[in-house]
């Protein structure tokens, strides 16, 4: 099959994009549009690959889109392409509806034009909104809380519409918060633990126990490929690993595999409209066959491991516009901050 990967220089889309071409009839297209978080150093094993191609831009560009599903010859589509981060979507919540939602729209108009075979929408368990108790599924009411959540909400319905109204082959994955290797630093744990590393502070939100179902993004490229290959059209399917942890424990867990002190925790102001839960029912995909393979402890001192090693990688990131970005977001909260427990 012939797939454009949407996003693909990003976290889960160049783990996607690594993951699908291990199947040999595999072609896979790229088409990013290198923002802050995209990142062609996440692909550059993939350089001279045959079955690889990369195309830079924006897929809110209709006539980009449209030309590279035509001439690529496309057959499928994984929208990974997103802004992601609540943090920056409280700030800046006009990008995310154009990326969230301008962009899965122009996504799934070239789909249906060109016939394509499946439509993929990757989402999030955020779109459930706070769950305070129980686990969520997928025939749950959407109740978002955020504007990034609300963008990726917005595109998970307009994504089942073109099912009900075209026939589009369209199927939504709504994973949970996950982490590993290349996840661009400003997300938790990768924060916590480039933070640790240089003996910086851990801003750690409020008291430190809303909790998240922590899914590594092996197990969530794998989960995704199953529904492409064999998820039904117009279905959503959870991927969560239950693994929950309130990001305290997560905390500490970091500073425990790196051998830092508590000291360095910072518990800071709240973010607004902070959901204190996200737990997801994942019994229709164990119905397809997948289970995450990977424990939480396993995969958290992998991922650990891939910072301290690969340091070049992450500290170029830190070095740019991110300075200005941590220094918006922590910069008045870890002045205001009192010191670790």
């Amino acid at each position: 099959m012939r797939i454009l990967v949407t996003g693909g220089a990003g976290f889960i889309g160049s783990h996607l994009v690594r993951h699908l071409l291990a199947e040999r009839e595999t072609h896979v297209v790229n088409l990013d549009a290198l923002r802050y978080s995209g990142n062609l150093d996440n692909l550059k094993d993939l350089d001279g690959h045959a079955r690889y191609r990369f195309v830079h831009g924006d897929i809110c560009d209709a006539a980009l889109v449209d030309r590279t599903v035509r001439e690529q010859r496309i057959e499928a589509i994984v929208n990974c392409a997103a802004e992601t981060h609540v943090d920056r979507s409280i700030v800046e919540p006009g990008g995310f509806v154009r990326t969230d939602v301008v962009g899965t729209s122009v996504l799934l108009e070239a789909a249906r034009t060109a016939g394509i075979r499946r439509f993929v929408q990757v989402s999030t368990d955020e779109v459930y909104g706070d769950v305070p108790s129980g686990r969520s599924k997928e025939s749950d009411p959407l109740a978002p809380r955020s504007p990034y959540s609300a963008s990726k909400a917005g595109a998970d319905l307009l994504a089942l519409s073109y099912f009900t109204t075209y026939g589009l082959p369209v199927l939504v994955t709504r994973g949970s918060n996950t982490f590993g290797p290349n996840q661009y630093p400003e997300k938790f744990i990768p924060l916590f633990v480039t933070n640790a590393i240089e003996d910086q502070p851990l801003p750690l939100y409020g008291d430190g126990l809303q909790q998240r179902d922590w899914l590594y993004v092996q197990d969530h490229c794998e989960g995704i490929a199953l529904v492409l290959g064999k998820g039904e059209p117009g279905q959503a399917y959870n991927l969560g690993a239950g693994e929950e942890r309130p990001n305290r424990e997560v905390t500490e867990a970091i500073l425990g595999l790196l051998g830092k002190s508590r000291s360095l925790v910072r518990h800071v102001t709240d973010r607004p409209g902070h959901d204190r839960r996200y737990a997801l029912d994942c019994g229709k995909i164990a119905t397809l066959g997948w289970t995450p393979r990977f424990s939480f402890g396993e995969a958290l001192k992998a991922t650990v491991a891939w910072y301290r090693d690969n340091a070049g990688w992450w500290q170029k990131i830190k070095s740019g516009e991110f300075r200005a970005y941590y220094e918006k977001m922590y910069g008045a909260r870890l002045r205001d901050a009192q010191g670790g427990r």
